[in-house]
């Protein structure tokens, strides 16, 4: 990870704010979460103010949530955060920025779910709604949304590197599941909107289920076999027939298979991430690590 080179601090976020939107210059700020890309700050109560400060493609990532977010958020049944203000690059912070609102919540990698059937719904509801037609200039996926196949090397590369680490138990069995999903039909409906990024961090809970959905920054159109790979990462074990059962319309099999393929190397990558967190690493988040190796737990449990 290649951080911004001047330190994030409040004091810098209250300057940014009081330079180009004065009107919310009396907002407290403190620190709300150090994620991949960005830096969130709270903003008095309602509001956070988030800033990349990792990854070259971040900035791209914040233009693109601007531009789009606004227009999907009311028909998701799930709280999103929402932008309400630009912040321009300047003398005092090079890259663009954003002001969205403040969703509550403690994301899904840290407190999981326990009420299983009133989440397994909630996922479904949020992702029917996301999941209709996309417009024509809707954002293409870095690599997300497209065919599996696309994907094969990442996948390969990574499976070798948890194997060498002895994260992999059996890695033959983790081949069999990829090797089904990547020969399944590929989709053929048109592209739909996907927030393409559902893994265990990116999803909020409170009460013991889903209460909101952060971070789009990898918004896109394509296959939703993407995020429907988040049925196994984020829903507890035998509650896939319920989600599925709500989730509308009824995926074909040739989605569920190519689905189980993106939940598999999604596993891998939360795996490999939690390992560089235990052995201190860059960039490493020990929390990924538990949802990941269940949800490989239980994608192998499917051809077995």
């Amino acid at each position: 990870m290649t951080h911004v080179e001047i330190e994030i601090t409040a004091e810098l976020v209250r300057a940014l704010v009081r330079d180009q939107h004065p009107d919310l210059a009396d907002r407290p700020v403190r620190l709300g979460a150090r994620g991949w890309d960005n830096q969130l700050w709270r903003l008095g109560e309602n509001l956070a103010v988030r800033l990349p400060w990792a990854t070259g493609s971040a900035d791209a990532l914040l233009v693109k949530e601007h531009s789009w977010l606004p227009t999907l958020a009311p028909r998701l049944p799930l709280p999103i955060p929402v932008p309400q203000r630009f912040g321009e690059p300047s003398e005092r912070f090079p890259r663009p920025w954003l002001i969205t609102t403040w969703v509550p919540g403690t994301p899904a990698d840290r407190t999981p779910v326990t009420r299983a059937a009133a989440a397994a719904e909630s996922l479904a509801t949020f992702l029917t709604a996301l999941h209709q037609p996309a417009p024509a200039d809707a954002p293409a996926g870095r690599d997300r949304g497209g065919p599996l196949a696309e994907r094969a090397e990442g996948f390969a590369n990574a499976l070798t590197s948890a194997t060498e680490r002895g994260l992999i138990d059996d890695p033959d069995a983790v081949r069999a599941v990829w090797h089904d999903a990547v020969t399944a039909p590929q989709w053929t409906g048109p592209a739909l909107w996907l927030h393409a990024d559902l893994h265990p961090a990116n999803v909020l809970t409170a009460e013991g289920t889903f209460c909101g959905v952060i971070d789009f920054g990898d918004l896109c159109a394509g296959d939703p076999a993407c995020d429907l790979a988040a049925v196994w990462l984020l829903l507890p074990d035998d509650t896939t027939d319920q989600f599925y059962a709500a989730y509308q319309p009824t995926p074909d099999t040739a989605t569920k298979r190519r689905a189980r393929g993106w939940a598999m190397a999604r596993a891998l990558g939360g795996i490999l991430i939690g390992d560089a967190g235990v052995h201190g690493h860059p960039g490493g988040k020990p929390t990924w690590g538990p949802p990941a190796h269940a949800a490989l737990r239980r994608l192998i449990a499917t051809i077995r």
